[in-house]
């Protein structure tokens, strides 16, 4: 690189002085030449630097990497000296039960005699838990056919439940159906001595003696005929409906001296009068009405004063669906 310098400054004062074209231009040839060979020569200087840099950090990489491998060597080292000692033990071990197993060989043919009994006693009672497994094992067959057959008995069960609960539905509907049937037949007389009830099932149609009766009388008053003949028309639409009429009074005793003697008879007789108009205002079946007199053992209100002996002297039709279908299921079951 330093003689390429001084060749360019000669080539320089060759050029200052007067020179030829001709040698002039074979001068600036060499310079460029030199020129350019001075570019390769930085640029290659360059790429050395670089280059020096990159093994001046692979050296470093080298080195850690070699310190490692020395560290790895010292722990393998360490771990075979430890693998050598357990070895050594494991061999001593293995020789000492190869001893114990030698004297195991050759013991007394009396061991061998006790072992074999054992064997065979062991051999015996497997026999018999053989056995007694295969008697579980028919007694659980058993029990799962009788399981089985209860399953098979608690879904028809289930079944019959089901049909049951929905008749009931179907006559708790027609229940409150036929209650709503009656308050509009005889909305003009509710709260005015007639009350229209439902529970359990059943409709109830309580009347005070004061809409029925006069006092100590069996005949039915105009306003209490009109009421029945209401409900009489309701019944003859509805022909699954049974009717019990009771006749209630309330605890003063009646001393009579004709055809009514007490208050058994006056209940009754009122009980047989409501079902006489019911049966001749409409096209009823004598079958569905039973009537029957209470006296004074039913009471609403079983304190001794007027107004609660007025509302136990009353006259109650207890409508009820029939319950064929229901009693049907049942009997099946």
């Amino acid at each position: 690189m330093k003689k390429a310098f001084v060749y360019i400054i000669a080539v320089a004062g060759l050029i200052s002085s007067c020179v030829p074209a001709r040698k002039l231009e074979e001068c600036n040839a060499e310079k460029n030449a030199a020129q350019t060979e001075l570019a390769n020569l930085k640029k290659s200087a360059q790429e050395c630097e670089t280059k020096v840099t990159e093994l001046k950090e692979q050296m470093v990489k080298n080195e850690k990497e070699n310190v490692g491998l020395r560290r790895d060597t010292n722990i393998v080292g360490s771990n075979y000296r430890n693998l050598t000692g357990k070895y050594d033990k494991l061999d001593q071990l293995n020789q000492s039960l190869m001893d114990r197993l030698n004297k195991l060989l050759a013991g007394s043919e009396k061991d061998n005699s006790r072992l074999s009994g054992d064997l065979q006693m062991t051999q015996e009672q497997l026999l018999k838990k053989q056995d007694e497994l295969k008697a579980l094992e028919a007694k659980l067959l058993k029990q799962q056919a009788e399981l089985d057959a209860l399953a098979a008995a608690l879904k028809q069960r289930e079944a019959r439940v089901n049909e049951l609960e929905a008749i009931i539905k179907q006559k708790d509907q027609a229940t409150a159906d036929l209650k709503k049937k009656l308050s509009d037949a005889l909305t003009a007389f509710e709260g005015k001595g007639l009350t229209i009830t439902q529970k359990n099932g059943k409709v109830y149609v309580s009347m005070d003696e004061s809409l029925l009766f006069a006092s100590g009388k069996t005949n039915v008053e105009p306003k209490g005929v009109e009421a029945l003949k209401n409900v009489a028309k309701v019944l003859e639409q509805n022909a699954d409906i049974n009717v019990m009429v009771e006749g209630h009074t309330d605890d003063v005793p009646m001393k009579g001296a004709g055809e009514i003697k007490d208050n058994w008879d006056l209940s009754v007789i009122r009980a047989t009068s409501v079902t006489k108009i019911m049966l001749g205002a409409a096209n009823i079946d004598p079958k569905r009405i039973t009537s029957a007199g209470r006296g004074e053992f039913f009471p609403l209100d079983p304190a001794k004063t007027p107004e609660a002996r007025k509302k136990n002297r009353r006259t109650e039709l207890i409508l009820t669906p029939k319950l064929d279908e229901l009693l049907k299921v049942l009997g099946n079951n």
